[in-house]
């Protein structure tokens, strides 16, 4: 009877990790630049004598849906849109590199260039620092420029550029955060060809109503994979009873 038990069990548990993953994609489904999470689930057999024969069910956050969010025309001089597969290189709060998608840049108040998230926007020598006293502007190959207040008709000299760089052909996984990392702490080279769009955002591609789909399934699913329980423990009660009547 353990048996049907513990698959039970095992599937409920992989129902709650599936929920939570579509519970995260939908809250996001308005930020910048953010990428739905996949669920992978894969069989599991215990291996043993006495417990091979009990299938168990293991699901995880197996990575990313890297497809295109939509674009949206703000118009604004510092939000930018990585073309193509580029991301933008941020400083996480560990202190290393990390990536993202999410391009509404702002300065801080001490002068450091920001994404949406609060963190540091990363050049190949570190965070980015903006004089103050001007205005700042981001060209398509991801140079930052600055221009003087007090000479408007002076050009605006290139300050840094931003790190940008491909997650093709490098394994990537997505923190809790939000943010992409390098496993073991690595990095990404820069992407000299890499391009942005100035003045548009990219939306987050997750499809609400695809969401909204997966959620009653799932929920579906969990209440099934319960009943399951329920049904094994009558089976169990059922049984003991019978061994008391033919005891007696």
């Amino acid at each position: 009877m353990d048996r049907l038990i513990y698959t039970a069990l095992s599937g409920m548990s992989a129902s709650m990790t599936r929920e939570r993953v579509i519970a995260s994609n939908m809250a996001n489904t308005q930020t910048t630049g953010f990428r739905a999470e996949t669920l992978k689930t894969d069989p599991v057999t215990l291996m043993g004598d006495d417990q091979q024969v009990r299938a168990m069910n293991r699901a995880s956050v197996g990575g990313a849906d890297m497809k295109h969010g939509t674009l949206d025309q703000t118009g604004q001089p510092l939000d930018i849109a990585m073309e193509g597969d580029a991301m933008l290189t941020v400083q996480p709060s560990d202190g290393g590199e990390g990536y993202t998608r999410r391009g509404d840049l702002s300065v801080s108040a001490t002068g450091i260039l920001q994404n949406g998230d609060g963190l540091p926007v990363l050049s190949d020598s570190g965070p980015i620092t903006v004089p103050p006293g001007t205005t700042v502007t981001i060209s398509p190959d991801g140079s930052v420029l600055a221009a003087d207040l007090a000479s408007p008709t002076a050009a605006p000299a290139a300050i840094a550029k931003l790190k940008l760089a491909s997650w093709r052909g490098s394994d990537l996984q997505k923190g809790l955060d939000g943010i992409f990392r390098v496993p073991g702490g690595g990095v990404l080279p820069a992407d000299p060809d890499a391009k942005v769009q100035s003045g548009a955002l990219e939306g987050s591609n997750v499809n609400p109503t695809s969401v909204l789909v997966e959620m009653v399934q799932a929920q579906r699913l969990f209440d099934m994979r319960s009943k399951v329980v329920s049904t094994a423990k009558e089976l169990d009660e059922h049984s003991a009873t019978l061994m008391r009547l033919s005891n007696g």
